[in-house]
């Protein structure tokens, strides 16, 4: 039975182990120190789609099939998936996810999508409802560009303090079952608001949260 640690945190005693995880980015992110680590790097960001929208559901959709290729499942195998983006109604997930036909439940938590998507993944295994499941997000810089600020096409000029939305996806299945890693606990954390008014400025909006993580 999950026990409470404290205010926020829930330590789980299922111990929901992570058996495989695959990541799908696009040809940015494969420039950084982190290349190695991919899965897919994809050097067209549109992915051979009409939309920034329907590539960013493909790279989900990629990154799903590697998942579940990487542990050898089909996905019959999985009894839900938790997923999320950062698109009106999370069509990102809905769309890129359809074909699987796994049920599924969409998450919204911005650039905390991932964290909460394996919370809410590791609540449902712990309550003994779920016995393997799948944690996803993903998102995509110029869908969110258009989502959140301008369009591209606009041509808006960027400033120095504008951040730079990821274009790829995760994913990880979690199943109840001893293993490493695993989820030991989660933390739900409260809403930190500094006032900051800067919309491009998303590192200062999010930091609070960041230093004030309790021990």
């Amino acid at each position: 039975m999950a026990k409470r640690v404290g205010t926020h945190t829930i330590e789980l005693e299922s111990k929901p182990h992570i058996i495989a995880n695959a990541a799908v980015v696009g040809k940015k992110e494969g420039e950084g120190p982190l290349r190695d680590e991919f899965d897919f790097i994809n050097e067209d960001t549109t992915l051979g789609e009409e939309t920034w929208e329907k590539a960013e559901s493909s790279i989900l959709k990629k990154t799903v099939s590697t998942v579940l290729e990487k542990a050898g499942l089909e996905p019959k195998d999985i009894q839900t998936i938790f997923s999320g983006d950062l698109l009106n109604q999370c069509i990102g997930s809905s769309f890129g996810l359809r074909d699987f036909e796994m049920p599924l439940v969409g998450v919204y938590g911005a650039c905390s999508t991932m964290a909460l998507s394996l919370c809410m993944a590791s609540l449902a295994i712990e309550s003994g409802a779920y016995k393997r499941v799948i944690a996803a997000t993903s998102s995509h810089f110029c869908s969110a560009e258009k989502q959140f600020r301008y369009p591209l096409e606009y041509g808006g000029q960027r400033p120095p303090s504008a951040q730079w939305t990821v274009t790829g996806a995760g994913a990880a299945i979690l199943e109840k079952s001893v293993g490493s890693p695993y989820i030991d606990a989660i933390h739900i954390g409260t809403i930190q608001d500094l006032g900051i008014k800067d919309g491009n400025n998303m590192g200062a909006a999010m930091a609070p949260v960041d230093v004030k993580i309790e021990p």
